[in-house]
């Protein structure tokens, strides 16, 4: 298996699941109760100033039968899901964040790399604000084609590749400043704030090039895109089937 090389931090590893696992178990395990108390409640179908909401009920639509979020979480989405006629199920690494996401829809525990379902057997899936956690994030999109049913419909909602990361001073409200490092694919804990996720977990960066070509490598279908927050744009969304 060919090496992965987070260059900006100096750390190399294997890219699929035990990365993907050192990142989500460990460092989301430790901050969860802080995730669910003070990080994401604040945010709601109401209060939706990144668009995740928006892009969700846009993109996904109405539906009935399974709808898998990857990288579940708290399970903050689940009532989202349920509003547009969708019974949803998550799955996660988090063995912390699974405890507060237990109430909210069915969850198990696995890797997103290797997801505990049959092939062709979920008519939705969604990723929420999640692929920065996944350095393995192109094979978890060989995934979720595997798992997606015949007509079934993916939802990509995540950071923006070209306005959010290391590279990204987003201190001003008024402003976003690029900075050199949009082109360097790697992991970082890099942050203009101390109140997200990125300082405290770190997060992955693809390029948008990259990003979308690893939807074409894995044999999905982009039909549909929106943006959402401001003034530049903090969320990049995508639907493909």
């Amino acid at each position: 298996m060919p090496a992965f090389s987070a260059a900006r931090k100096g750390w190399t590893g294997r890219p699929r699941g035990w990365l993907n696992e050192v990142m989500t178990r460990a460092a989301y395990d430790e901050i969860a109760d802080w995730y669910e108390s003070e990080f994401i409640r604040p945010q709601s179908d109401e209060d939706d100033p990144l668009g995740v909401h928006d892009a969700l009920r846009e993109l996904l639509g109405p539906g009935t039968g399974l709808c898998l979020e990857i990288g579940c979480g708290t399970g903050v989405y689940a009532a989202a899901v349920r509003r547009l006629g969708r019974t949803p199920i998550g799955v996660d690494l988090s063995a912390g964040m699974l405890r507060h996401a237990a109430g909210r829809l069915p969850v198990a525990r696995g890797d997103a790399t290797r997801l505990p379902f049959a092939d062709a057997s979920v008519p939705a899936v969604i990723a929420m604000m999640v692929h920065t956690d996944m350095p393995g994030y192109p094979a978890v999109l060989h995934e979720v084609r595997r798992v997606l049913a015949p007509g079934g419909v993916f939802v990509h909602v995540g950071v923006h590749p070209c306005f959010c990361g290391a590279f990204a001073d987003r201190a001003d409200p008024a402003a976003t400043v690029i900075r050199p490092g949009y082109r360097e694919r790697g992991y970082s804990r890099d942050s203009w704030t101390s109140q997200g996720v990125r300082d405290k977990v770190g997060a992955m960066h693809f390029p948008l090039a990259e990003l979308l070509g690893a939807f074409v490598a894995a044999g999905l279908a982009a039909d549909g895109f929106v943006e959402g927050g401001g003034p530049t744009p903090i969320t990049f969304s995508v639907r493909a089937r």
